[in-house]
């Protein structure tokens, strides 16, 4: 499997030309959800659709959130669709992304919905932001200083 630290935007160049090809050939439930999260029209999030990441495509993904959006057809709900769903999930979110998935026909009759189940979880998707390799080795050197016995009642206060 792929590094999960390697960043997202180093994609081969065929696995950037095949979501070129999905941005052109998408369903209309994908059609009608880019006209809901293009321009920054939910919350001014700005989402990008049919996203590498990793081996995958997303549909949708807001990389400031790290979110990604997944509508599914029919064919997703089949066994295999849903083991392969699940694997897919699983190395997606190895790569610190927050997985939601929709399918289309929900898309189509409750879109309202949809959007408010988003802005929802984008709302409750609190990012710690990243220190740089100077401050996280000083916050294990930190963390792994074993606590001073006088340190450690002051924390216990008055009881």
């Amino acid at each position: 499997m792929d590094d999960p630290k390697q960043p997202t935007w180093n994609v081969s160049p065929s696995l950037r030309r095949h979501a070129r090809e999905l941005r052109k050939k998408s369903t209309e439930a994908e059609r009608l959800m880019w006209g809901e999260l293009r321009d920054k029209r939910l919350n001014g999030f700005s989402f990008k659709r049919q996203v590498p990441i990793g081996p995958y495509i997303a549909d949708f993904a807001c990389h400031a959130k790290k979110l990604v959006v997944e509508l599914d057809g029919g064919q997703h709900f089949s066994d295999d669709g849903e083991r392969s769903d699940a694997a897919r999930t699983a190395a997606i979110e190895a790569r610190g992304f927050r997985v939601i998935r929709f399918s289309n026909h929900e898309v189509m009759t409750n879109r309202a919905g949809v959007l408010q189940s988003i802005a929802d979880v984008l709302a409750a998707r609190v990012l710690t932001p990243t220190l740089s390799r100077k401050r996280e080795r000083e916050r294990a050197k930190r963390a792994a200083k074993p606590r001073s016995d006088a340190g450690a009642a002051n924390d216990q206060g008055d009881e």
